[in-house]
């Protein structure tokens, strides 16, 4: 079934795009949440007026995420975990102990974008990465200190 994308869909296709996915895809998912329509004649020649808006929309939003992913850059979270002898954590650190770290800064990131190439068992510094829309990508530097 062909369907228009009125936003960025991850492993879809790109806003305004036209592109071809199964039918149970399209009806339980992308049109019901408004993420996509019907791929009608009527459709494609109201998108043709309105790709302008669109791209002007996206563009916009991209700067956002751009300007979030410098900021990410620029900052540094601290994480206060229990520790045992050598510095080592009872646990580990999660993605959700970082993203509610980051929230108590300003910044609200989804915990589900938040790449962590290995778990974070000891006290120390620690860079993560962050996967934002648009392909773009960052870095927060974590601290994990004794609680």
């Amino acid at each position: 079934m062909k369907v228009i994308l009125k936003v960025d869909v991850e492993g879809v296709g790109s806003a305004g795009d036209i592109v071809d996915v199964s039918p149970g895809h399209a009806r339980n998912y992308l049109i019901p949440k408004g993420l996509a329509l019907a791929a009608t004649s009527r459709n494609v020649k109201s998108l043709e007026t309105q790709k302008a808006e669109i791209m002007k929309k996206v563009d916009k939003e991209r700067k956002r995420i751009e300007a979030l992913a410098q900021r990410l850059t620029q900052t540094k979270v601290v994480v206060a975990k229990q520790a045992g002898e050598e510095g080592k954590l009872f646990g580990s650190v999660t993605t959700r102990d970082i993203a509610d770290a980051l929230a108590k800064t300003g910044i609200e990131v989804d915990r589900k974008k938040i790449v962590m190439e290995e778990t974070i068992k000891t006290l120390g510094y620690y860079q993560v990465k962050v996967k934002l829309p648009y392909g773009i990508e960052s870095q927060v530097q974590v601290e994990v200190i004794e609680a």
